[in-house]
């Protein structure tokens, strides 16, 4: 997959934040459980993901710190913003992603929201946090990439 290639036209939301300070060893799609006016205020963009985690409770995979902003439209039925919101997975993929996390170092983050058909899903990464000297050197080949492709536009 090319780096410069355009966002699916059903990408909600992609979680650049996480690709820097996380190298992703594994991701899962799983579908989200949201209330009435959570999928509205979703699908026009207006929720925040970039500090939020996934953690396994009662053999259940749960999203925290996930803020969805109230709907504009919606009336007294609005939803609670900052609720524990449950993601759907099967059993034997939580279990699996149980025993990576009992690791040390490894965490489940959401790294990109978008829309399959009606529905919301998210794609959950199985990550390990990079040390400091790692990021320094995803900060240089992404400025070398970047030289080398104005030098290659300029030679055109």
């Amino acid at each position: 997959m090319s780096k410069n290639k355009k966002e699916s036209p059903g990408t909600l939301g992609k979680n650049r934040k996480a690709y820097f300070n996380y190298t992703v060893e594994d991701s899962l799609e799983c579908g989200i459980e949201l209330k009435g006016t959570e999928v509205k205020s979703m699908r026009s963009s207006h929720f925040s993901f970039v500090d939020s985690f996934c953690e396994i409770r009662n053999n259940q995979l749960w999203m925290n710190k996930f803020s969805i902003n109230p709907y504009d439209f919606g009336n007294i039925h609005n939803h609670i913003t900052d609720r524990p919101r449950r993601l759907l997975a099967h059993t034997k993929e939580i279990e699996k992603l149980d025993r990576k996390i009992k690791e040390k170092g490894y965490t489940l983050i959401p790294l990109r929201f978008y829309l399959k058909g009606s529905l919301v899903k998210v794609e959950v990464g199985l990550c390990k946090g990079k040390k400091l000297f790692d990021k320094r050197e995803t900060i240089k080949s992404r400025d070398l990439d970047r030289d080398m492709g104005r030098k290659s536009k300029s030679d055109d």
